[in-house]
């Protein structure tokens, strides 16, 4: 009782943000968020340790006349956690991010920015704790609806407006697959929640409710072909709230994705399948897409798809051992694409708040203007590249560990696979290290050509380091980051606990105790090379302090470039790829042809540009003949009374007809 009261009382609290003088709005809100925080952390921890084994709180909210009952098993709790995590230091980087819009935007506008940020945490802690079908798609739509208010937070820029309702109406997309799957499982079993549809697939096709399941939670995650609302919504967000939704909002359908598979009983290859194929296509494309945008934030969302798609060859090569009787593929599989879920909330929302650094500094997120900002920002480089290695899955940072979990699951389960199966693990073997040496050539190109070098414009020159208010919480996320690359087995057990409660499977003591082994070298391994760097810069330091340092030129092998045209730009460090990747990329350049005759070429622009090809065939394609069919039956808005009142006889005709002939 006393746990519903203080969540209630926080949601009450949370309106108050709107009276609140604007100089202790953030304070304010940082207190309730805080006070939410401590509070479901508390109950997630009586899970996690075992003290519980399942937590519920009911609450009943005037408002919406219904009473919401609150769940809490330990894949809730695993969720909870990763939003507490990411949410908090998220706001903590939003004081400093936000404080030059303290300038140009009413005290209203930052009402409704800091409210919307509540309650899309408050929202996506309900998600995660709800059953009742209809109490959650109340708070689907309430993540949805909080979060369209704070992509539109630079509202008087009518891309951003555009691209705000783009993404919303996207969103209501996924809740109509989400609303429709419920209201099968409602006409066959009485009830609409997710505790119904063990009874629902008992008895019914599994594979059929599990796509709708699937389109609807897709959308959300961002998986192709159901990502074109990510890449064009983080690029228009505020930097925090990029960390936040591409950080733990996507995983929220992730978290449905899951849920759902827990109480599927039959077709679980095909869905395994299925799942598999759909998370690789969305990780190789996302990764290719990504290598080629120009724009920061949004070279980092088309990463968010890669990484969603990492995500789910875990949970699809979960699947497959379920279906196949293989437990190890199962555990290690569903535990790498679950940690993997927590790691990537830490190193994109670090890139994300490192991207918004860069932004502050320079006002611009296209990477052919900077460089050279290493020299200018050097705890923002340092931080991306720490982003940048994790992201990668190289050691010791803990990306490497999730993704070195989903590669051991799969190398294992080789021996006793037959023909079939072996394809399928070898195709995604190939798959997953494609992605990653992919992903390495993408964030060499963003470092070198964001960091290092000589400044490629005038804003890149004048940059400075962000405030330390932006600085500090990053300290928070890369110590995370380090702390599971080195410490990997405080972590991978819990998880390894909740797939086993989550999907029943036998014990598994044999093969966690093996995979624990390993994990426990690697960080012994890990450890020492760090304490290695550690040491030898240690002693660089103090060796130099007693050497005269002469500062000179760097000898340029015979020849140093002039200006920063001379060095690579983000286009032609990736000319190769680019023209390797055409067909799928459909890269166009735009640029005047130097014609036979023109001894002397004039001053010429060159710039590159690659279409999704999803977004042009699902989106735009539709869109523009749905715009080409309003423009023609607009003639018949002619002004004139005489023909409104002809519209209005003829209606009244045809249904007068209609019924005279019994057809309505």
């Amino acid at each position: 009782m006393m746990n519903a009261i203080l969540f209630l009382i926080i949601l009450s609290l949370s309106f108050l943000v709107f009276f609140i003088p604007k100089s202790l709005k953030y304070y304010y809100t940082l207190f309730i968020l805080t006070c939410g925080i401590i509070l479901t952390s508390v109950w997630c921890f009586g899970v996690l340790n075992g003290n519980n084994q399942q937590i519920d709180i009911q609450l009943y909210i005037s408002f919406f006349h219904r009473s919401f009952v609150l769940t809490i098993d330990s894949l809730s709790a695993f969720f909870i956690v990763v939003v507490n995590i990411t949410v908090f230091i998220g706001f903590l980087y939003a004081r400093g991010y936000l404080q030059p819009y303290y300038q140009s935007k009413n005290a209203l506008r930052f009402s409704i920015h800091y409210f919307s940020y509540l309650w899309l945490y408050l929202s996506m802690i309900m998600v995660v704790m709800i059953r009742d079908g209809l109490s959650f798609l109340i708070v689907w739509e309430l993540m949805a609806l909080s979060s369209f208010l704070l992509v539109i937070f630079d509202a008087e820029d009518r891309i951003i407006m555009k691209t705000g309702i783009s993404y919303l109406i996207q969103m209501h997309v996924g809740m109509f697959f989400i609303l429709i799957s419920f209201l099968i499982v409602d006409k066959a079993t009485g009830q609409m929640s997710f505790d119904a549809l063990r009874l629902y697939f008992s008895s019914h096709s599994n594979f059929l409710l599990f796509i709708l399941f699937f389109i609807g939670f897709g959308i959300k995650a961002g998986f192709i072909p159901m990502h074109t609302w990510l890449p064009e919504a983080h690029p228009a967000a505020p930097s925090h709230v990029s960390g936040v939704m591409s950080g733990v909002m996507i995983k929220m359908g992730i978290y449905g994705i899951i849920r759902v598979i827990m109480s599927v009983q039959n077709d679980l290859l095909l869905i395994g399948l299925i799942v598999l194929s759909v998370s690789l296509a969305s990780g190789v494309f996302g990764v290719m897409m990504a290598i080629v945008q120009h724009d920061l934030k949004r070279l980092l969302a088309y990463h968010s798809v890669e990484n969603i798609g990492i995500i789910g060859i875990g949970i699809g090569l979960g699947v497959i051992g379920l279906a196949t009787n293989n437990t190890a593929l199962s555990l290690l599989g569903f535990s790498g694409g679950l940690l993997h879920v927590m790691n990537h909330s830490l190193f994109k929302s670090l890139l994300f708040f490192n991207a918004g650094s860069v932004y502050q500094a320079t006002h611009t997120r296209n990477i052919e203007q900077m460089g050279g900002l290493m020299k200018k920002m050097p705890y923002t480089a340092i931080f991306f590249l720490i982003g940048s290695l994790a992201i990668c899955g190289l050691p010791p940072f803990n990306g490497f560990i999730s993704e070195y979990l989903i590669y051991i699951g799969m190398f294992k389960s080789l021996s006793a696979a037959n023909l079939y199966q072996s394809i399928v693990i070898l195709s995604s073997i190939v798959g997953l290290a494609l992605i990653g040496g992919l992903a390495i050539f993408c964030f060499t190109k963003a470092f070198g050509i964001v960091f290092l070098g000589e400044a490629r414009s005038e804003k890149a020159s004048m940059a400075k380091e962000v405030s330390r208010g932006m600085i500090f919480p990053q300290f928070i996320t890369v110590a995370f980051i380090i702390m599971i690359g080195l410490a990997s087995v405080l972590f991978v057990k819990p998880v390894f606990n909740i797939i086993s409660q989550a999907f029943r499977l036998p014990d598994m003591t044999l093969v966690a105790n093996s995979s624990v082994n390993n994990l426990t070298q690697i960080s012994i391994l890990s450890g020492i090379f760090v304490i290695t760097i550690v040491i030898l810069l240690v002693y660089r330091h103090f060796y130099l302090k007693m050497k005269q340092i002469d500062i000179g030129p760097t000898w340029g092998c015979g020849y140093t470039a002039g200006t920063s045209k001379q060095q690579y730009t983000a286009t032609s460090y990736t000319y190769n790829y680019n023209h390797l990747a055409k067909p799928l990329l459909q890269t166009k350049k735009i640029m005047d042809d130097i014609r036979d005759d023109e001894i002397f070429p004039g001053k010429r622009t060159f710039e590159s540009h690659s279409d999704d090809i999803f977004k042009k065939l699902l989106i735009d394609k539709p869109i523009d003949w749905f715009s080409s069919l309003l423009k023609k039956i607009a003639v018949m808005q002619t002004g004139q009374i005489q023909h409104y009142i002809l519209y209005a006889f003829v209606y009244m005709l045809i249904v007068f007809l209609l019924t005279y002939f019994n057809l309505i």
